[in-house]
């Protein structure tokens, strides 16, 4: 499939002890700084657009830095960021930055970087919007150590727009629309309220000066900032935090949308976006690692206390099934089945696509998220024959640098991102089955797989997607948010103008645009799925093959799609299907479907519109 941005990666430790402990026992300083870096990196997949990390030391003393940030943007990221720290950390140390030897441990006298809760996050941009401000961590600072506020995560938020206007209503005015920018500005919000209500308290209880700031800084409630700010927010979301004072925390969706999972041990706390990233990096057993479930946050007191929290009340579990398809890393025990059996149940269907020629026909696939599917298709059609031909036939090429070339050969240089194995089936005489992880738009088959595979001259050629057909944009945190853009779109409004039921758009388009204008979502209710409702997967299947044919290509093509069914079948922990169904989990989601397919029928109708009325004078 064509590289899809999505959703980004988080990474957070927070250390129990005192760094002589680690000092001791690890043999250096830098144990959760290391330990960040390699989560960071073991997430890479996550975020190639940017990267950023923060720190935070408890017990700062005044007129010392207690709470350190970096960040920068490209695909190597990473690298930039972790190479600053330590050119920090070695200040005029030429030789890198060297331990601590003393046992004294003074937060001031700490270089810098070097503190007890770390947090990481990659980024990959769905809105369109780049820059390094547009980096997390976002960072509010303020004079009292409990105000400072540190925020990332992986979210997109579908009601910005409201939670934007209730922001103005109140009279406030955001520097930046961004759900990123204007959720540190309500979170940070509620922290002060919380700060305000503890000097309070403080202050009832006879303390004064600098015990007042010990009060508050030892009895912040975190919760309590939860859950007066994340209720205003509809989406998907896996949001982490650090404060000036020695809070941490991690918080997830009521949906469960978004993934997160932690470990405790007595050392140390951490969260991240996938279970294999912290088995690896804590050499740790699967059932040792822990699902932050729906609503649910993960909070660390400044003191080291621990509590796993109901935030919000849970909803209908729709865990993010593209999650498991495509997104996160296969070497988790649980993804590595389900992508199996994605591929094994396809196998009817494909062995029906070659009328059971199995002798004639060659299976490979798409590298290389296709690839465990792949395994699982194979093990299928062994059930039915002895011999399997199982080739690799397609080879991903190094990313050409297509940037650099005149616009006239730019497309056919991408058209060469992939290679194939010449020989490697016979032309003419046998079959093609290569198996994809899912089909979105269809730029890539179209603009070279499908002309590379031609090459090899196949009899037929059978393209399958271990995933169903796309049919509606995703709002929460992947890069597919156009329906126009969608081939499964394309051939259903193809479909209704070769069948003369093309008036069914226009109805569609009224009724979207009355509910959005009424502002009556009801999440029962989505008219765009009128649209496909009087075409099979079948002939919508058909009907993509027709379009996403090459010219000149003359070889016939099959497209095998995995069915609804099928998906939960292999999945059926993860039943969020909204790109596959349209049933979206929020009102949110729907709302912004509606406005796509408005922005989608308006746009149609200015270009036949301005095609009828032909050039002005």
């Amino acid at each position: 499939m064509e590289p899809l941005k999505h959703e980004c990666g988080i990474a957070m430790v927070r250390l129990l002890k005192p760094l002589d402990y680690y000092r001791k026992k690890y043999g250096t300083d830098k144990y959760a700084l290391s330990k960040l870096y390699l989560m960071m990196e073991k997430q890479h997949n996550r975020g190639q657009e940017g990267a950023g990390m923060a720190c935070v030391k408890l017990n700062g003393k005044p007129g010392h830095e207690y709470m350190y940030r970096e960040k920068a943007e490209g695909k190597d990221a990473i690298t930039k960021v972790f190479a600053s720290v330590y050119r920090q950390m070695a200040g005029d140390n030429a030789d890198g930055p060297a331990e601590i030897t003393t046992t004294d441990d003074i937060p001031g006298e700490r270089p810098p970087f070097l503190g007890e809760l770390y947090m990481g996050h990659l980024r990959y941009s769905t809105t369109g919007r780049g820059g390094l401000k547009y980096v997390h961590p976002f960072l509010r600072r303020n004079n009292w150590k409990a105000k400072n506020l540190c925020l990332c995560g992986n979210f997109n938020m579908t009601n910005i727009s409201e939670v934007f206007a209730h922001l103005v209503a109140q009279g406030q005015s955001p520097r930046v629309y961004s759900d990123s920018y204007i959720m540190l500005e309500i979170m940070g919000h509620r922290l002060d309220r919380e700060v305000e209500r503890l000097f309070v308290q403080a202050q009832e209880q006879g303390l004064e000066g600098t015990d007042i700031t010990d009060y508050i800084d030892a009895h912040v409630d975190i919760a309590n900032v939860l859950k007066t700010s994340m209720p205003l927010f509809d989406g998907g979301y896996v949001v982490c935090g650090l404060t000036g004072s020695g809070e941490f925390f991690a918080m997830r969706d009521p949906h469960g949308i978004r993934p997160a999972f932690y470990y405790i041990s007595d050392e140390l706390v951490t969260c991240a976006s996938e279970r294999p990233v912290l088995q690896t990096t804590f050499d740790l057993a699967t059932k040792e690692v822990h699902e932050l479930l729906p609503g649910q946050a993960i909070i660390v007191r400044a003191s080291g206390e621990t509590v796993v929290q109901q935030i919000i009340e849970p909803q209908e579990y729709l865990p993010c099934s593209f999650e498991r398809i495509y997104f996160s890393r296969g070497n988790d025990l649980d993804i590595y089945n389900e992508r199996k059996a994605l591929g094994h149940q396809l196998t009817d269907k494909i062995l029906e696509a070659v009328e059971g020629d199995t002798e004639h026909t060659v299976f490979s696939y798409i590298p290389n998220t296709a690839e465990v599917a792949y395994y699982g298709l194979i093990e299928g059609v062994e059930d039915h024959t002895p011999r399997v031909r199982a080739e690799k036939v397609v080879s991903k090429d190094i990313k050409l640098r297509t940037f650099i070339a005149e616009s006239g050969v730019r497309n056919d240089l991408a058209a060469h991102v992939y290679d194939i194995t010449f020989g490697s089936l016979k032309p003419y005489v046998d079959n093609l089955v290569v198996i994809d992880d899912s089909i979105v738009r269809g730029t890539t088959l179209r603009e070279s797989i499908i002309k590379i595979l031609d090459r090899l001259h196949p009899k037929k050629m059978v393209i399958v997607s271990s995933a169903p057909q796309i049919r509606y944009p995703d709002f929460y945190g992947i890069d597919m948010s156009r329906i126009g853009d969608f081939i499964a779109f394309q051939a259903c409004v193809a479909l209704h103008h070769e069948r003369h039921t093309d008036g069914m758009l226009h109805t569609v388009y009224n009724e979207c645009r009355e509910m959005l204008d009424k502002g009556d979502i009801a999440p029962d209710r989505n008219p765009v799925r009128r649209l496909y409702a009087p075409f099979t997967a079948e002939e919508l299947s058909e009907k993509m093959a027709q379009l996403l044919r090459p010219e000149g290509v003359t070889t016939p093509i099959t497209l095998v799609f995995q069915s609804i069914e099928g998906l939960h079948r292999a999945i059926p922990n993860h039943p969020g299907d909204w790109y596959f169904t349209g049933h979206y989990p929020t009102p949110g989601g729907l709302r912004l479907l509606l406005a796509s397919y408005v922005e989608w029928y308006e746009k149609q109708h200015r270009e036949s519109s301005d095609k009828a009325s032909g050039p002005s004078l």
